[in-house]
């Protein structure tokens, strides 16, 4: 991963000052961007910028904020044509020395309100959290504008085929009242 700010994307919590923030500059070259493309499963991946700072968070406790932007390509999951998908979003994690106790496996758990709150390791991997962002943010349903699905309908050759209405919940109930009505015609 290429980096203006630092020489690693990855952090020394030990070698990190209390009373200034250490800055990051991520920028994948070609080939880290192809890697992480195949990975999430997208077409093409490109423009990929991940900056920010490391700062202390009180005293034993860290904090990343940072700035994603990204370019995403995907096939549409109707039409398989290319979705360009632009991503810019603020990306927030803290690094907690003590993280809050969870109660006793018998109890029920609510999640903690900060879902941006990890346990403090030795370092803090901002390639890691990049990817991690990029996961979380691309499109899980892309969609090329004007693409809709539209009802398919299979089934064995001379049988009859099941369609979305038959099984809404009273489909059964309409069948039944038709069969009832035809019974009294007669």
């Amino acid at each position: 991963m290429s980096s203006s700010a630092s020489p690693s994307s990855t952090f020394r919590v030990a070698d990190l000052r209390q009373n200034r923030p250490t800055g990051f500059d991520l920028r994948p070259n070609t080939q880290e961007l192809g890697a992480l493309a195949d990975a999430l499963g997208l077409t093409t991946l490109r423009k990929v910028v991940f900056t920010g700072e490391i700062r202390a968070y009180g005293k034993n406790d860290w904090e990343l904020v940072g700035v994603l932007g990204a370019t995403v390509v995907q096939p549409c999951v109707v039409t398989l044509e290319s979705v360009t998908t632009r991503i810019d979003e603020k990306i927030e994690r803290r690094f907690l020395a003590q993280m809050p106790e969870l109660p006793d496996d018998d109890e029920e758990v609510e999640m903690p309100e900060d879902e941006n709150s990890e346990p403090l390791e030795t370092h803090i991997d901002v390639e890691a959290i990049l990817h991690e962002a990029l996961a979380l943010n691309i499109p899980q349903f892309p969609r090329a504008d004007g693409a809709e699905l539209q009802e398919a309908v299979f089934t064995e050759a001379g049988k009859k085929a099941m369609t979305d209405e038959d099984v809404r919940p009273f489909a059964g109930l309409a069948a039944l009242r038709d069969q009832l009505g035809s019974k009294e015609d007669e």
